[in-house]
């Protein structure tokens, strides 16, 4: 079996945080909750996570399947160099957003959430794994004519016609001739 590649896991955990943590300060400042502002903040931090975590990072073996639109958002990611490439700072970035949604009830799944995903970033980052852009596929030069796939020009072959008649009565019920199987006695 090949190894688990943990960025993965932590990419979908803090993402599906992000939203959680979001949704709860929504609530938090829609129901006018005693200390409201830790529910603003629940949206600010929710939206910047969800901002930070939507594009996938390329996995280390075989393909990943890109996310739609992650192409403008995996710049600006990347724009910010080794703060967003290495999982350890991505680790406690998670951890410190997490610790100011605790106060309040509507941000506190979205907390113990984001703070499992900065588990499994530190994880991922004691593996040695890193984030890196999927790139876009690039068709190799010399290769076009090779790709294209005319279609056949001829039928394929069929059997001779009374191959393919079966034999029909008077009434018009189709026969299957069974043929006897014989059994060698050796």
């Amino acid at each position: 079996m090949g190894q688990i590649e943990w960025a993965m896991w932590a990419n979908e955990q803090a993402l599906a945080a992000g939203l959680i943590l979001l949704i709860g300060g929504v609530v938090g400042v829609a129901g006018q909750f005693k200390s409201w502002e830790f529910a603003a903040y629940g949206i600010a931090a929710g939206a910047f996570v969800i901002l930070l975590e939507y594009p996938r990072g390329k996995r280390r073996k075989g393909t990943t399947m890109e996310r739609p639109g992650q192409r403008f958002l995996a710049a600006v990611v990347k724009l910010f160099g080794p703060l967003t490439r290495n999982y350890y700072v991505r680790a406690i970035l998670h951890a410190c957003l997490a610790v100011p949604g605790g106060f309040i009830l509507p941000t506190v799944l979205g907390t113990v959430n984001l703070g499992i995903a900065s588990l499994i970033y530190l994880f991922a980052a004691v593996r040695k794994e890193e984030w890196n852009p999927i790139q876009a596929l690039q068709p190799q030069k010399g290769q076009f004519g090779k790709s294209i796939h005319q279609p056949p020009t001829n039928p394929p072959p069929r059997p001779p016609a009374e191959h393919r008649r079966r034999p029909v009565d008077e009434t018009g019920a189709v026969h299957v001739v069974a043929t006897p199987v014989t059994r060698d006695s050796n």
